[in-house]
């Protein structure tokens, strides 16, 4: 009977989520799991994107690092962890209403904090107002941000700090012809959170 590759490349893409949830949870880099499992780095990478069909010798490698049974490398991706760890260099780079950001933890949208690190862009155009449920907190890193709440406009240089209602109409944007970098920390009540900023 001829193998259904739409069906394999599924559990593959399944299998290769499994391994990276199960990575990031022990906080491990490529790195470390390359020289723990003794695989390449690319090799896990390709794993992980679903690229690449695994040899047994290869899982049996995965397990051991994982100080897990074999069988236990294909269960669901675990979806509760008292932790998350994100790694200098390997978040990704998402843009978002003329925003770049960077997400700072990998528990997911339902969290009840969001933690970001934003760019503001010299150039950011438009002014569009948003509002949402809950609350923000940013402080700048770097560069000036110019912060417009509820019609007040307040000038924020690095160290300096801002915390209000994300229900009141606010913007975000550089001032001084630079970028300003920020850590903005979203909290909301019972809804998804930054849904204003994709």
């Amino acid at each position: 009977m001829p193998l259904d590759e739409n069906a394999t490349r599924s559990e593959l893409v399944s299998l290769g989520a499994r391994l990276r949830a199960l990575r990031t949870q022990r906080g491990w880099t490529l790195d470390e799991l390359a020289q723990r499992a003794d695989l390449s780095k690319s090799y896990l990478s390709r794993l992980e994107d679903g690229d690449r069909q695994p040899s047994i010798a290869a899982l049996l490698s995965l397990a051991q690092a994982h100080r897990m049974p074999l069988a236990a490398l294909f269960g669901p991706p675990e979806t509760k962890s008292d932790y998350s760890i994100v790694r200098a260099g390997e978040a990704a780079i998402h843009q978002g209403n003329r925003l770049q950001y960077i997400p700072l933890s990998q528990t997911g949208r339902a969290a009840n904090m969001q933690p970001i690190r934003v760019i503001v862009p010299a150039d950011r155009e438009g002014d569009e107002m948003y509002q949402h449920d809950g609350e923000e907190w940013l402080y700048v890193l770097s560069g000036v941000l110019r912060l417009t709440l509820a019609g007040e406009t307040l000038v924020l240089h690095p160290g300096d700090a801002a915390h209000f209602n994300a229900r009141a109409p606010h913007r975000l944007a550089a001032e001084g012809g630079g970028e300003a970098e920020i850590i903005l920390v979203a909290c909301a009540a019972p809804k998804m959170l930054l849904d204003s900023y994709l």
